[in-house]
């Protein structure tokens, strides 16, 4: 069974009932509140034993006022070594650029003032996709800098990024990843470890305060779709009255002030748009 992740025309008490791991928002409440699941996940994902991590404080990181702030879903790091972990249900079309405008942001907030080049943390970006969105059948793709001529010469600059795919779990050969994988398209654990995982979302639901931020959190991104949307038909409307005034300013002899009034369009509007047909 393959859980939907269409659920866009359920209440937020009905997303809240259904939410599984797959959730980013349950996801990050059990990652952020468990670190020694979510160390144990990072190393599972990517082959490596890892000492030790400390979640990053703050859901944001902010670089400067003129620059765009980063959401992430788990920030977790340590002396030498910057993790980024993102639960993805669907496919935005620009992955790849948020993955690279990730890790740039991470590396300017690991490297201090003073610091040398050098000195930067060995940076991992970890995309947990539902969907391919390289449409290859991979069930994880891996990428870092080579040289185009010859791709034996990496770049060395110690970052990489990850794009696990959960429905093409099966071609994992690693039975932890796949077991993992497969729990956030069944809901269904079949180790102890993504029964611990299971076990802890099934407990997230039950936190009170959880629960009323998921609400909050789910009420500001409806309105922002909304708006969104109010946005984009305000804008479809200006468009067809521009182009309306275009085709009456060019075949008719009507006066500017009788367009504005037809196509509900300021007079400023038509008189500019006047000017640019002359």
């Amino acid at each position: 069974m393959i859980l939907s992740q269409n659920n866009t025309h359920l209440t937020p008490e009905e997303k809240w009932n259904q939410a599984t791991i797959a959730n980013n928002f349950i996801f990050y409440k059990v990652m952020r509140n468990n670190e020694d699941v979510c160390r144990h996940l990072i190393e599972i994902l990517l082959d490596i034993e890892i000492d030790h991590i400390i979640m990053h404080n703050e859901e944001t990181i902010e670089i400067d006022w003129q620059s765009k702030g980063i959401r992430l879903d788990v920030y977790a790091k340590n002396a030498t070594q910057a993790f980024d972990l993102e639960i993805q249900s669907i496919d935005t079309k620009e992955l790849p650029e948020r993955a690279r405008y990730y890790q740039g942001v991470i590396d300017v907030d690991s490297l201090k003032s003073g610091q040398k080049y050098s000195e930067l943390k060995d940076s991992f970006i970890i995309f947990i996709c539902m969907d391919d969105i390289f449409h290859e059948g991979e069930a994880v793709y891996v990428f870092e800098n080579t040289c185009q001529h010859n791709p034996s010469i990496k770049l060395n600059d110690r970052a990489k990024k990850y794009f696990f795919v959960a429905k093409n779990c099966d071609k994992i050969e690693d039975n932890r990843s796949k077991a993992f994988l497969k729990l956030l398209t069944t809901n269904r654990s079949s180790d102890d470890f993504t029964g611990r995982i299971a076990t802890l979302a099934e407990d997230a639901k039950h936190n009170t305060q959880w629960r009323m931020q998921y609400m909050e959190w789910e009420r500001q991104r409806t309105y922002d779709r909304e708006a969104g949307r109010e946005e984009g038909r305000a804008e479809g409307s200006l468009q067809k009255a521009t182009e309306a005034a275009q085709n009456l300013l060019s075949k008719t002899n009507l006066s500017p002030e009788v367009i504005a009034e037809c196509c509900s369009l300021p007079l400023e509007k038509v008189l500019e748009l006047r000017k640019n047909i002359s």
